[in-house]
C-alpha cells in the first residue's frame, strides 16, 4: 500500500536541472523529497509526500494527528517500513 506521509523538511538544495529538492524526516527516516509542486516551502515545515513528491503543507499539529490516525489503524508501521526498505538518505 502507498500512503502519503507527512514528514518534516530538515533541508532544501537544487537538484539535477535545478529541480527543489529537500531531506524529510519521517520520524528517524530522512528521505531526499520532490519539492517542485512546493516550491515556497521552508525548512522545518510539514508536508505531505506521496511516491517522493511533497504534495501539500501542513501544519505540526496534522502531522502529528495524521501519524497517530496511521498508528490508530495499524498502518503506520507498514508506511515507516516501505520508507526504510527504499534508500535511505542520511
Amino acid at each position: 500500500m502507498c500512503l502519503a506521509v507527512p514528514g518534516r523538511v530538515e533541508s532544501i538544495y537544487l537538484g539535477l536541472s535545478e529541480t527543489p529538492m529537500g531531506k524529510v524526516d519521517f520520524g528517524g527516516v530522512r528521505k531526499e523529497v520532490c519539492l517542485v509542486y512546493l516550491p515556497d516551502v521552508e525548512v522545518g515545515e510539514y508536508v505531505i509526500v506521496h511516491v517522493g513528491f511533497a504534495i501539500q503543507r501542513i501544519d505540526e499539529a496534522a502531522a502529528q494527528k495524521t501519524l497517530a490516525t496511521f498508528a490508530e489503524l495499524g498502518v503506520l508501521a507498514d508506511a515507516i517500513d516501505e520508507l526504510r526498505s527504499s534508500d535511505e538518505v542520511t
